[in-house]
């Protein structure tokens, strides 16, 4: 069964069967916000992957299954803080029983969303569930482009001292004499990716606060302290792969890695990067892969070759990534990272990216 009318199926389901019971209960009918809700935590299905963590000792954990419905809810409606959620929880009966808690007293305290939080981060749910979503609606066609990009993330901690890079030893200038032998130039990260698995070269690439500086649309300079999200979106503005890594990481780092990962999950044909990405080891490792890459050129200063007129007509696809970035950040949290720490501002961004994942899928039959 094609994408769309997978999507189109179960939306039919939806409307015909699952609003309408739900309405007959509540005997009323249900707003716009509360069917996209009801629509994404279907299509997400995160209660799967979520359950009951037990304890021998201690007071017993919070339904986790209902914690995490309550956290997608978050990122569909665009909830600065899991406070607004609670708040919402308590004065929306209809709400707070899509999430899974029955009474108000039901719902926990926020240090209980807190260590709920904590937990999914540590088991990597979000990632979890955004690779069950590809691997179920995108995995069995042909993606056509890849458009890979990078956003800038603020957070809300200091910045990590970067550690004084050692100078490496002075290279004599010049032809070495007869007999003698230097050492080789040090394998660069690039040409170390080139050979290694996707899990491995993300392992060796920071992921911690920082300074980061990038030149915007106009060309001025602009610095943030935080990370820096990069995301792999194919043609209908799906999120296909994502890597979280420090702000001062610079794009094309991330690319080779990328690239593996997404072709491990989906079948595709082109590769479509900006200049930041205008590297031989990139295009190489496109070209291994079975791909196409258009990437745009980087003069370095000088004179710029011109895409041919059929690769400007394709990297003009690209603008699905700055799409995916925009709505991630104004519609579904990516702009309100209130946590501390690498893994749990990955996790609260995977939220808002299964969330959009979700949605989108619904916006593919409208």
């Amino acid at each position: 069964m094609k994408l769309k009318e997978a999507v189109s199926w179960l939306t039919g389901t939806l409307q015909r069967n699952l609003i309408p019971l739900l309405e007959e209960c509540w005997e009323r009918p249900l707003t716009e916000k509360e069917r996209q809700l009801v629509s994404i935590l279907e299509l997400v299905q995160i209660e799967k992957f979520a359950g009951r963590l037990p304890r021998r000792f201690g007071r017993k954990p919070w339904e986790r299954r209902a914690l995490a419905r309550a956290l997608v809810a978050k990122a569909v409606y665009n909830h600065p803080h899991t406070r607004a959620t609670m708040e919402a929880l308590r004065a929306a009966p209809v709400f707070r029983r899509l999430c899974g808690f029955v009474r108000r007293t039901d719902i926990p305290s926020e240090a209980t969303f807190s260590r709920a939080f904590a937990e999914f981060a540590e088991i990597r749910l979000g990632e979890k569930v955004h690779e069950a979503l590809v691997r179920q609606w995108v995995k069995p066609g042909l993606v056509g482009h890849i458009s890979r990009d990078a956003t800038a993330i603020e957070g809300r901690e200091k910045p990590t001292a970067k550690p004084k890079p050692l100078k490496p030893a002075p290279r004599k200038k010049g032809r070495p004499r007869r007999g003698e032998v230097r050492e080789p130039q040090p394998e660069t990260r690039l040409q170390r990716q080139c050979r290694q698995a996707a899990a491995e070269a993300l392992s060796e690439l920071p992921v911690h606060c920082d300074v980061g500086t990038k030149k915007n649309s106009k060309g001025h300079k602009e610095s943030w302290i935080g990370y820096k999200l990069h995301a792999d979106v194919n043609d209908c503005c799906l999120p296909i792969s994502l890597a979280l890594t420090a702000a001062s990481l610079h794009d094309s780092q991330v690319a080779i890695p990328l690239m593996k990962m997404t072709s491990e999950r989906v079948d595709y044909l082109y590769d479509l990067m900006d200049a930041a990405y205008d590297a031989q080891p990139i295009y190489a490792v496109s070209r291994s892969l079975g791909h196409v890459p258009i990437i745009d050129k980087n003069g370095r200063g000088q004179r710029v070759t011109p895409l041919a007129p059929h690769e400007a007509a394709r990297y003009k696809e690209r603008t699905v990534a700055e799409r995916f970035n925009s709505r991630l950040k104004e519609e579904f949290g990516g702009s309100t990272v209130m946590v501390r720490g690498a893994k749990k501002v990955g996790l609260h961004l995977m939220f808002g990216v299964i969330t959009l994942f979700a949605d989108q899928l619904l916006k593919l039959i409208s």
